[in-house]
């Protein structure tokens, strides 16, 4: 059946994510319109196209047990000199995405892979292209702010094209003891660590 490239990831909602997508596409990174707004959890992976239903299963089993948590995005940050990427920081709701991404990459799962780096929730706002669009893009976002509920992650998929296309979404279930808590919120230093380039963003961020 051959492989197929799947991400998984929270998406930011409108109106945040089209003008967001669009700031990227003005700054010049013509991925733009091919990569939905978002914070990653699960990186590009390649995996069997005949493990599909498997890692559906292992999604629907991890959004049932977690609740909603509140996210938060202000202001800019960038991975510079590392990788080439400027962001929108994640300052609330980090730790409730990295206890999330840890539970959608259990190493008893199917989706189980190692980091190149420390795992840093972000929003990719421009990727790969000039210094001086890059800076344009870190000054232009500097004061941005925008905040919703989480509550579920998607599946997508990269096509030939090089487009994500959402697969299937995975809404949070109500909480219930034993599970993950909702997240109140908390510096996303306290939560992530060193500021890695390396999970980035659903798709190549």
């Amino acid at each position: 059946m051959g492989t197929v490239t799947l991400g998984v990831s929270i998406a930011v909602p409108e109106p945040y994510g089209s003008q967001l997508q669009q700031l990227r596409a003005g700054f010049g990174d013509a991925a733009a319109h091919g990569i939905p707004t978002h914070v990653t959890l699960v990186p590009p992976t390649e995996v069997e196209a005949e493990r599909l239903p498997e890692i559906r299963a292992h999604l629907s089993e991890v959004a049932s047990a977690f609740g909603p948590f509140a996210m938060r995005l202000a202001g800019t940050g960038t991975f510079r000199p590392l990788s080439p990427v400027v962001f929108v920081q994640v300052v609330e709701g980090a730790t409730g995405c990295t206890r999330l991404q840890g539970l959608l990459r259990d190493p008893e799962g199917p989706l189980r892979r190692e980091l190149a780096f420390p795992y840093h929730p972000h929003v990719t706002v421009a990727h790969g292209i000039s210094e001086e669009a890059m800076d344009l893009a870190f000054d232009t976002l500097a004061d941005y702010a925008a905040d919703w509920t989480c509550s579920g992650f998607a599946l997508y998929e990269q096509g030939p094209d090089g487009v994500w296309r959402k697969l299937r979404e995975y809404p949070f279930g109500s909480g219930p003891a034993g599970g993950v808590p909702a997240q109140l919120g908390s510096p996303v230093d306290e939560a992530t660590g060193a500021n890695g380039p390396g999970t980035s963003s659903v798709p190549r961020s």
